[in-house]
């Protein structure tokens, strides 16, 4: 928090509340250039959108190997709309949020935060979820014989080895992107510490 103590009197730079670490903050997002505003802003939601793009990809996939061609709507919208909602909701929580009020200061604690978000969340989640709605829906039109009993968990980790390793890369980008989008906010969380104090003469925000 140093960056933001500094703007205090000394007696009181060590004991900076959080609510004024927040005021502060949220005053200096106001001036920053609208452009990195939206980023920030906007972020979780491209997270949002990857994590959907990867459901789709994962349904797909699961979809081919049950030889399922029925249903695809309904299987299509829950596997956009639910790991797009975790995905920007805990990208959210994790990242966007503790930035705003001063309670995430770490570089790598960030970039692990948004690898994390991006690869698990936004990559496994949705791939993991589509084994249930695909399952029901093979079961539901009897497209690929499903055991009964016993040898569940074998059959499903048979299917599910085949697209796991198609699906290497989809973690890999989205390991990518969510180091690449908490790196930027991370960076404008830095350009907020910098700016100016109001009312100063140096107040205009300068790159």
């Amino acid at each position: 928090m140093v960056g933001i103590a500094s703007e205090f009197s000394p007696e009181r730079q060590l004991q900076i509340s959080r609510r004024e670490a927040i005021e502060l903050l949220a005053e200096r997002f106001t001036r920053l250039p609208e452009q990195e505003r939206k980023l920030f802003s906007y972020g979780s939601l491209y997270v949002g959108f990857n994590a959907a793009f990867s459901g789709l990809i994962a349904n797909s996939l699961f979809r081919r190997v049950l030889n399922i061609t029925q249903a695809r709507v309904a299987s299509s919208l829950p596997m956009a709309v639910l790991p797009f909602l975790s995905s920007a909701v805990i990208y959210n929580s994790f990242i966007c949020e503790p930035l705003l009020s001063g309670d995430l200061n770490c570089a790598t604690c960030v970039a692990i935060r948004g690898i994390l978000i991006g690869s698990v969340v936004g990559g496994l989640y949705p791939t993991l979820l589509a084994i249930p709605i695909n399952g029901g829906l093979a079961a539901r039109y009897n497209t690929n014989p499903l055991p009964r009993r016993g040898n569940i968990m074998q059959f499903w980790i048979m299917v599910s080895q085949p697209v796991l390793k198609q699906m290497k890369f989809v973690f890999i980008l989205q390991a990518a992107f969510g180091w690449y989008i908490s790196s930027r906010h991370y960076g404008i969380y830095l350009k907020m510490l910098r700016l100016p104090p109001a009312g100063s003469d140096n107040e205009e925000f300068k790159d």
